[in-house]
């Protein structure tokens, strides 16, 4: 009796976030819905920077001339 139901709970950890030669399977593998906001962030400012390179560098500048008046050294 001890051996089916130890068999059982075997079969029922490898489906349970191991794989087929026994390691631990992280939970990110395999999960494309996971939210990733950075990464998002970046590639979207990426990808408009690469559409829009006169306004990206505009925003740069306007930015850079702002702080740089704020922040002077004298």
């Amino acid at each position: 009796m001890a051996t089916q139901t130890q068999s059982r709970n075997e079969r029922s950890d490898k489906g349970q976030g191991q794989d087929q030669g026994g390691r631990q399977m992280s939970k990110r593998e395999g999960d494309e819905n996971l939210m990733q906001p950075f990464d998002d962030l970046y590639k979207y400012f990426q990808d408009y920077a690469r559409e829009r390179p006169d306004v990206v560098a505009l925003w740069c500048f306007g930015i850079g001339f702002a702080l740089g008046w704020k922040l002077k050294p004298w």
